[in-house]
This record gives C-alpha cells, structure tokens and sequence, in this order.
C-alpha cells in the first residue's frame, strides 16, 4: 500500500513563508540590491567599466597592506596582551604605558609619526648598529645596515608599520580579555598535573582564549580593511588612492567614489558575513 503525505494547508505554507521572511537579514537584501545594482553599471556603462579596470589593481595593495599588518599586529598584540599579565610589575607598567598612549592617539597621526619620524629614526639606529658590526669585524651584515638609506623601506613598508603599532594595542586588549575569560581552576588543575606556566598558557590557556577571541578580532581585521584607506595620504597606491588620482584627472568624481565604495563594501560585507557565520558556529559549538 503506498502512502501519499497530505498536500500542505495554505496557513502552513503563509507561516513558513513568514518564518523566513523573519529570519532574513533586510540589510543584506538591501545591500546585495546595491551591489547587483552597481555590477549592471560596471558591466554596461563604459564610464564605470573605465573606472573600475583603473582601481581594480589597487584591490591587490589593499589586501596586501591589510593582511601583512594585521599579521603583524596579532603577533605584537598577543605578546603585549600576554606582558600585561605577567606578575613582572615593571613589564606590566610599560605595556600599560604603550597601548594607552597608542589608543589615545587617532590613526591618520599615528601614520604621519611613523612614516616621516619614525622610519627615519629607526634607519638611523640601523645605522649606528651596522657601524659597530664593522667596527668589530663584521663586514657583510654591517656593510648592509650602514649603507641603509630611508628610501630602502618603501612607504607601503612604514604604512603596513604603523597599522601594526595602530592596531597592536586594540588586539593586544582582545586577548587579554580573551585570556582571563579563561576559569583559574584550569590553570590550577594543570599545575597540579606538574605543568609549568609557560606549558600551562601554550596548551591550556591559549587555545581555548584563541578560539574565543576569534570573531572581535575578525571584527578588527574588517576595520582595519576600512583604515588602510588612510594609506592613501603617502602616496601608497590603493584603491583610494587611484580613485582620488583617477577623479582629479577626470573629474568623474561621482563615478569614481561609487566604484571605490563598492569594491570596498565588496570586501568588507564579505568578511562581515564570514565572521556572522564564525559566531554562529561557535555558539552551537558551545550548547
């Protein structure tokens, strides 16, 4: 005998429908809407078809920019979160010092700093180093830092710096809070197995603080993504700064900056999606 499922009642098929209408996220229809919209126009308008094969080689120098300094800004930012938990009193004051004077001062100035002060500093010290290299008799690698000149360190090199020292003391915050979200009684027990406390925060405390910072700091690498934009002001050849150059040129100031948001918010609401789905997946990970 063969069964047949009864045919599903309109009030159940209006309640799914509304279930899912619910559910959707109107921003990203919205958004999508948006985008669709300005792919039509970058596909059938010569205008904006000119206008986005000019910036597309920029969407490489951003993501190059972003990646390697938020690389770099987790490393620094895991250590000074670490030194500002140590029992070391001297360590915990300096670190304290360097991430309140860093987060007090805006990003575009700290740019500048690092790019005409900084950089010239640093190859300076360098410098002086690769003289005492020579002076007791280490000719290859002091030739080198002694004939360092600033030019060596491209300005995209002392963007990608100063976005590391911008956004170390924020990370830096992120796992510290990430760290001591982690219950004493862990640290505790794994004393008690005889682990020392290096051994205890490498295989107990920080792979568990690791996974629990992950979506903030997913949420600092889509800011970061946005500030890389400020790169533009050195010269660094961006998506920003191609469009500014591309809209002085041609006056397709409108045209220009609709290409320069969506390629942007191409990127951005892609990350933002992908860190939705992180957090989501943690959160059933964790019932």
């Amino acid at each position: 005998m063969t069964y047949h499922s009864a045919p599903r009642r309109p009030g159940q098929q209006r309640s799914r429908l509304g279930e899912l209408a619910h559910r959707t996220p109107y921003w990203l229809v919205a958004t999508i809407g948006l985008g669709i919209f300005f792919l039509y126009k970058i596909l059938t308008a010569d205008v904006y078809n000119v206008i986005f094969r000019a910036l597309l080689k920029g969407v490489g120098v951003t993501l190059y920019v972003t990646l390697f300094a938020f690389v770099g800004a987790m490393i620094v930012g895991l250590l000074l979160g670490m030194a500002r938990l140590t029992k070391n009193r001297f360590l915990q004051e300096v670190t304290s010092f360097y991430v309140e004077i860093v987060r007090g001062v805006p990003m575009l100035v700290l740019l500048y700093y690092i790019v005409f002060v900084g950089a010239p500093s640093l190859v300076g010290v360098i410098n002086r180093l690769g003289d005492g290299l020579l002076a007791v008799g280490v000719n290859g690698l002091g030739s080198a830092w002694s004939a360092m000149s600033v030019r060596d360190l491209s300005f995209a090199t002392r963007a990608i710096l100063a976005l590391i020292v911008g956004y170390s003391a924020f990370i830096s915050e992120i796992f510290r809070a990430g760290i001591q979200s982690i219950g004493r009684g862990q640290s505790e027990a794994a004393m008690s197995l005889g682990m020392n406390r290096r051994q205890t925060m490498t295989h107990i405390i920080l792979p568990q603080a690791v996974r629990r910072v992950l979506p903030p700091l997913g949420n600092d690498f889509i800011a970061m993504l946005k500030d890389s934009a400020l790169v533009s002001v050195v010269g660094v050849p961006d998506i920003t700064r191609l469009g500014n150059t591309y809209a002085a040129s041609t006056f397709r100031f409108l045209e220009t900056y609709n290409v320069v948001a969506f390629l942007y918010l191409t990127m951005t609401i892609a990350l933002a999606l992908g860190v939705r789905y992180l957090e989501r997946r943690m959160s059933e990970s964790d019932k």
